[in-house]
């Protein structure tokens, strides 16, 4: 059961693999193109149809029909990757349950944007979790975790290809801890987990919600590191945005895909542009940040050299 790209990973290791892929659940096609004429399948139900695969793509999980569907299969075993929400009727139904592949050493960074929020939030460290749903998000038994390095310089999309393919080898492993187990391998609660973290007020569990327009703005009223973390968090996609405004007071919304920090001391205030010979820096709260990449609305993803080549009096304008 899954729908993007990060799914299929772990449907070719099991098909490559010589499990029996009994069936595919993916999300029903989607509308695109200005009209939204054109039905576009998920990566997940593209490579199912590639291999000959029964693709079952039900709009609410708890319609009879597909719930009768899914029960004909008679599955042993159900693995989830970067689906949705199964009610108890379809989670409980297979013999060995129902194991969810998550990218994030859980309980920390449960949610819809794990791998996101990892880097927004600086962390050094994430991985992926294999845990038995139950009623609740992201909240069941742990069967197995595999860590996962985040370098300072890495984007969403390096993490993303390193747990997609992290994913698809701990989903096997997990399998084999299964079935050598009869259905009952040995996991670890995550009310166990929670306790030995000794969370506080101070330093509280992390979540990892959905990403939406408003929460990925950037707010240049604090440090430089946590704006240079935010934007590799949302690169290349969704993106990272701020609105430019001219010194006329138009504004025009501007993503920032890419940054250096610097060290050098903010002056004048925050938001306030600088430009350097070929280089363009935002004062954060402390420190200026130089940016390496940027889209503004309408154009293409860019250099700044270039997004400075076609801008008069850059200097005048500020972000907010």
């Amino acid at each position: 059961m899954g729908t993007p790209e990060f799914a299929v990973a772990t449907l070719q290791a099991l098909v490559e693999n010589q499990y029996n892929v009994v069936a595919v659940v993916t999300q029903p096609d989607r509308p695109v193109g200005r009209h939204g004429s054109v039905l576009q399948p998920s990566a997940v139900k593209q490579y199912a149809l590639e291999h000959h695969l029964p693709v079952l793509q039900p709009v609410k999980m708890k319609d009879p029909e597909f719930v009768e569907q899914l029960r004909a299969y008679d599955a042993n075993i159900q693995v989830v990757v970067a689906f949705r929400m199964l009610p108890e009727v379809v989670w409980d139904m297979p013999r060995y349950g129902t194991f969810n592949v998550h990218a994030a050493l859980l309980p920390q960074y449960r949610g819809a944007a794990p791998i996101n929020w990892a880097v927004i939030n600086g962390e050094t460290q994430t991985g992926v979790t294999t845990f038995f749903l139950d009623h609740d998000i992201d909240t069941g038994r742990i069967i197995m975790q595999r860590p996962f390095a985040i370098p300072d310089d890495a984007d969403v999309e390096y993490v993303y290809d390193g747990l997609m393919r992290l994913g698809a080898d701990i989903c096997l492993q997990t399998l084999e801890r299964i079935i050598e187990a009869d259905g009952h391998p040995q996991s670890v609660s995550q009310e166990d987990c929670l306790n030995s973290l000794q969370l506080t007020a101070d330093t509280p569990l992390k979540t990892a919600p959905k990403l939406f327009k408003d929460n990925c703005r950037i707010e240049w009223n604090q440090k430089a590191k946590r704006v240079y973390d935010f934007v590799r968090g949302l690169s290349p996609a969704p993106g990272a945005w701020t609105m430019l405004v001219a010194p006329n007071g138009s504004e025009a919304m501007l993503k920032i895909l890419r940054t250096t920090k610097t060290g050098i001391k903010a002056k004048g205030r925050v938001g306030q542009l600088t430009v350097d010979g070929k280089h363009l820096y935002i004062a954060a709260e402390d420190c200026l940040l130089q940016i390496d990449e940027l889209q503004l609305a309408g154009k293409k993803r860019m250099e700044t050299r270039a997004f400075l080549n076609g801008m008069k009096d850059i200097e005048n304008y500020f972000v907010r």
